[in-house]
């Protein structure tokens, strides 16, 4: 008998500037990253109020990266915050990027907010910490791009802290059955992230902002050694 293959359903909660809309959106950067899996992908636009019907609907979710916050007043945020409980509770598979990672911790019950640190720019590395076994062998960092003010700064109960930095202490978190999130973007290519710096560069970000993140940039990132983890483990999730 034939295997069916997985299915992710990719929540969409932002959309990459026009100028670089060359590069493809979001749901296509994370299909592309989680290429690996050999899954079938499916995209909702929450943030048009675009929502899956059930969140049966689909093996595995994601959650995009946006420019918005997690604690900002969207009409769409709180029936995210919904959807991420009921797949949860329907035993459902999820994934959060960037804001993905926050809105999730949001939803079940942690804080999230601007953080006094600044930017977080470029690639990052973070240390692994309190790795579960389940996720078989820790990496010596997860090095993934990273774009970001806002940070989780309370975890939600039952959540696990399993990777950090100095500037980012809940880099990565493990929701035991549920979900694995991730502050940084491996979704983003070096060249896409580097073009955001440069078309942000004295309007969001500062000159200095856009060096830090440009020198960040020559680290080597292992994005691709995150989705082969997903495709190798995401049932010990």
């Amino acid at each position: 008998m034939t295997k069916r293959p997985l299915k992710v359903g990719i929540l969409e909660t932002g959309r990459p500037p026009e100028e670089l809309i060359h590069y493809g959106d979001y749901p296509g950067m994370v299909a592309d990253w989680l290429s690996p899996l050999e899954a079938e992908f499916q995209s909702y636009a929450v943030l048009d109020g675009e929502f899956p019907e059930s969140a049966e609907m689909c093996d595995l979710w994601v959650i995009t990266g946006s420019k918005f916050g997690a604690y900002e007043a969207h009409d769409w945020i709180p029936p995210l915050e919904v959807f991420i409980r009921s797949a949860r509770d329907a035993g459902k598979k999820m994934v959060g990027i960037c804001f993905g990672h926050q809105i999730i911790a949001q939803a079940l019950g942690g804080t999230v907010v601007k953080s006094d640190k600044g930017w977080g720019l470029g690639v990052h590395q973070y240390a692994p910490v309190n790795w579960p076994n389940v996720l078989g062998a820790p990496p010596e960092k997860i090095a993934i791009q990273a774009y970001h003010q806002d940070q989780v700064t309370a975890l939600p109960k039952g959540a696990e802290r399993i990777a950090q930095s100095d500037f980012c202490e809940n880099a990565a978190l493990w929701y035991p059955g549920f979900a694995l999130t991730v502050q940084g973007h491996p979704e983003f290519a070096g060249d896409y992230t580097a073009d955001l710096l440069e078309l942000r560069r004295g309007t969001v970000l500062s000159d200095e902002d856009v060096e830090t993140g440009k020198a960040n940039m020559a680290r080597p990132d292992n994005r691709g050694w995150l989705a082969e983890l997903l495709n190798d483990h995401l049932d010990m999730l």
